[in-house]
């Protein structure tokens, strides 16, 4: 189809995006846009010429971006636009999209690229009405590719700041360096916008905001303490603050148990960041992992098969010692339920010694029906030794270990050489080396926040009573640096901020080891459902509920029931063998 004759836009289609913006969600086939998503495509049109848009995932930041591009062009189709994000692909994709509106909105075909005369690529292309230039109408490239060659009206930096390009000290300041040469691409005049969610608390949007950069953030709730955004805050989202505090600021695209979901899944400290975005963590927020969502309870060789955590002061543990902050105490169970089941997988993972005073250590954890059950953590501080080595292959026997999980930091595998010997006469078993190039500190966070925000982590009493005794011979500085759970208690995203972190490296280990198949079992879990689910309607059906009860509750096939019920009357129970 050939593209339409240029014309210049309406009013008021002309004039405010937003009446725009609602035409193209409604091309997608998508709700009309919120009162948020309205309010922060207001602020893309009318903002200052350097802006950061913050907003929480998932509010639809790149889709409003795109269509704000193609709004720039429709009404001045001589407007450059570089489009910059964290990776190449991502930056096309971006690119790809509007090409794609481009084709598919009648309003647009005005656009359509010349593909005789004028560049058409998914990562640069013209538009039609464009007179001849060096530079494309867009063009897309990632954060670290070639910025300069071309001249921009208008940079848009989409998600610049991802894990990938923030982690650490140096890809900060190699991300800094990149922006900075915005400034060398931008054209008289010219705006720079950035939108993204923070990754981490020295985000490189705070930095920008020093080099007069104006921002503003809409949090996906509204925020408990509106003070520490600052003059940030939209406007919209402060005027509310008061009355509807911790409350969804865009219930239609997040309801209040969405967002519960999400800041379980995500952990707490990283849903402060990316949807709350709120980079000035508290001291309680800084240190992620907490006592009181921890349950702990006797466990042997079998472990109920659900285990209800409550917060309650009643389920408190007072008689163990707590070593987190004020107020953090260990939880028993407020509820147990079903039979006590053998575990369904238990695996060992030991963190060999480093250098100086590191210690040996090592965790043992097993699962059950989604839950992982702490069994035992201990750790050597004689190296490699007869005594440690015996020791390990002891504990592996002691817990019935299905798989050793081995922290080969160098690669070079002696202590599992050296381990081998001795598990082959106290007790044989697999051991798989695992390695890990994340910063050690976000590693362990990002096993153990989710686990804990959902309550899923039972430890055994006997765990939490024998690190309490941890080097016990020492100062009791330092045998607190030494303990597991205080440095559970005190581990924050910051390199090296605790003295010792051997067990809890070693728990961490573990607990990844199955965050994976907690996965598995959880879609599991949903289609187990939907069958029951199929069986109750066809039960209903046939005229035999109580039937199907019966039948899930004992664990028997309803046909043999049915049968039962017919030769044996009253007595089918026992007949079938309850």
């Amino acid at each position: 189809m050939p593209a339409s004759k240029w014309q210049k836009l309406p009013e008021p289609y002309s004039e405010d995006f937003r009446y725009f913006l609602v035409l193209v969600w409604r091309h997608l086939q998508l709700p009309d846009p919120t009162p948020v998503q309205l309010d922060i495509s207001e602020y893309m049109q009318g903002g200052p010429k350097r802006r950061i848009i913050e907003a929480f995932r998932g509010v639809g930041k790149s889709w409003m971006a795109a269509a704000y591009v193609l709004w720039l062009l429709r009404n001045d189709p001589q407007k450059k636009i570089m489009v910059v994000s964290a990776s190449k692909t991502r930056a096309d994709d971006f690119a790809q999209f509007c090409l794609r509106l481009i084709r598919e909105m009648k309003l647009l075909q005005c656009l359509d690229p010349d593909r005789d005369e004028q560049r058409s690529a998914s990562n640069r292309f013209d538009v039609r009405p464009s007179i001849p230039d060096q530079s494309p109408s867009v063009k897309s490239v990632g954060i670290f590719g070639q910025l300069t060659g071309s001249r921009a009206d208008l940079i848009l930096a989409d998600d610049v700041e991802v894990p990938n390009t923030a982690w650490t000290i140096g890809m900060r300041e190699k991300l800094l360096h990149s922006v900075g040469e915005f400034n060398a691409i931008l054209k008289p005049g010219g705006e720079i916008m950035f939108l993204g969610t923070p990754q981490t608390e020295e985000s490189i949007y705070n930095k920008l905001r020093m080099r007069s950069y104006e921002c503003r953030i809409w949090p996906a709730r509204y925020p408990e303490k509106p003070e520490k955004y600052g003059e940030a805050l939209a406007p919209v989202i402060q005027k509310r603050c008061t009355s509807a505090k911790g409350a969804p600021t865009d219930p239609d695209r997040f309801s209040d148990l969405d967002l519960l979901e999400r800041e379980a899944s995500y952990g707490r400290s990283q849903f402060t960041l990316q949807f709350q975005l709120d980079t000035t963590l508290s001291d309680l927020e800084r240190f992620p992992l907490r006592l009181s969502d921890l349950v702990v309870m006797e466990i042997k060789d079998h472990a109920p098969q659900k285990v209800v955590w409550s917060s309650g002061a009643e389920y408190r543990v007072t008689d163990l010692p707590a070593v987190g902050f004020s107020g953090d105490y260990y939880h028993r169970p407020a509820f147990i339920h079903g039979d006590w089941l053998e575990f369904q997988g238990c695996v060992m993972h030991i963190d060999p010694s480093g250098k100086g005073v590191d210690e040996t250590a090592y965790a043992i954890v097993a699962h059950l029906n989604g839950n992982l059950f702490v069994l035992e953590v201990g750790a050597f501080r004689q190296g490699y030794t007869e005594n440690v080595l015996e020791g390990l292959a002891q504990a592996a026997k002691r817990q019935k270990v299905k798989l050793i999980l081995l922290e080969d930091q160098f690669g070079q595998g002696m202590l599992e050489s050296l381990l081998q010997p001795y598990l082959r006469k106290i007790y044989p078993c697999t051991v798989e080396p695992v390695r890990s190039n994340m910063q050690k500190e976000r590693r362990i966070i990002n096993a153990l926040e989710p686990v804990l925000n959902q309550h899923r982590l039972i430890i055994n009493r006997s765990v939490v009573e024998n690190d309490a005794k941890a080097r016990e011979d020492d100062p009791v500085e330092t045998a607190l640096s030494y303990q597991l759970f205080h440095q559970l208690t005190h581990l924050t995203v910051d390199k090296n901020c605790l003295q010792h972190d051997d067990r809890l490296d070693a728990l961490a280990g573990a607990i990844q080891y199955w965050n994976e198949s907690l996965a598995i079992d959880e879609d599991r879990a949903i289609k187990e459902r939907e069958s029951e689910l199929w069986d109750l309607e066809l039960a209903a059906y046939k005229g035999d509920i109580e039937g199907l009860l019966d039948s899930q509750i004992l664990g028997v096939p309803l046909e043999k029931i049915q049968k039962t019920k017919a030769g044996a009357g009253t007595n089918w129970m026992r007949v079938v063998g309850h």
